[in-house]
């Protein structure tokens, strides 16, 4: 029997040629919308991160079948092929973006030799919102924040968070680790810019037993077919790796205090 939330891990949603690297950061757009069809027939329950923290926090039943979508990055391409989709579903999700490259290329991936599509603009943010799609923090620069001095980890992860209100004229309390690359250093510093909720790249589906600021999600690839879809949200269950947990932050910790 399935237990926890499965939280979902996409990056860029478009047409790319095939690939051998890197087929976390990629998804085909058919096969994103086959794959969002197939939760919508077979009674998935997509829920916004606000509704997995309500739902781990006791405040309302699990649904059988919880699944929850997030998209790392804020790429442009997720506003040509994956919001007219989610639209027309009804799904929620959360797209995490990054404060200080809104409007700018991607410019991380020239180191690999990849082309640097754009992120959205400020105007296309707010215009998402304005929809109902959720914006959460991916830091200020794109750093890999475990190989960051304290002082530069607080500055990524508090600017961040005062750039994007100030995009959005709303508060943003969900923060997502680049590159998963989070010790406790960056966690705490998370905790201490008033984030609630935190994501990784640990694989694993969401339960009571997490750290609200260390939640784990399962990465979508570029090759997986309904099958594939079917295989991690059901069978991928086993971390590669020890989640980092602060002491008592459990959600179930929390609720017996």
């Amino acid at each position: 029997m399935d237990t926890g939330i499965n939280i979902l891990m996409y990056h860029q949603v478009g047409e790319f040629a095939p690939m051998k690297a890197h087929r976390s950061t990629y998804c085909d757009h058919r096969r994103f919308a086959r794959q969002m069809a197939f939760l919508a027939r077979f009674g998935y329950t997509v829920l916004s991160m606000g509704q997995v923290l309500a739902c781990l926090r006791g405040e309302a039943p699990v649904p059988p079948k919880a699944v929850a979508l997030t998209f790392d990055d804020g790429y442009e391409n997720f506003y040509e092929y994956a919001f007219p989709v989610l639209k027309q579903h009804g799904f929620p999700a959360m797209v995490y973006l990054i404060s200080g490259l809104l409007g700018q290329p991607s410019s991380w991936f020239a180191k690999d030799g990849r082309d640097t599509p754009p992120l959205m603009s400020a105007e296309r943010v707010r215009q998402l919102h304005r929809e109902g799609i959720d914006f959460g923090s991916h830091s200020a620069t794109h750093v890999k924040l475990a190989e960051q001095d304290t002082s530069r980890i607080r500055e990524e992860v508090t600017r961040s968070k005062r750039e994007l209100e100030d995009v959005l004229g709303a508060a943003v309390t969900h923060f997502c680790y680049p590159y998963g690359s989070h010790d406790m250093r960056a966690v705490e510093a998370v905790a201490e810019a008033g984030y609630q909720c935190a994501t990784t790249c640990v694989r694993a589906p969401a339960t009571t037993d997490d750290d609200p600021l260390t939640l784990p999600r399962k990465a979508v690839s570029w090759g997986d077919n309904l099958i594939g879809l079917w295989w991690r949200l059901h069978m991928k269950n086993t971390p590669k790796q020890a989640p980092i947990r602060r002491p008592d932050s459990s959600f179930s910790a929390a609720g017996g205090r």
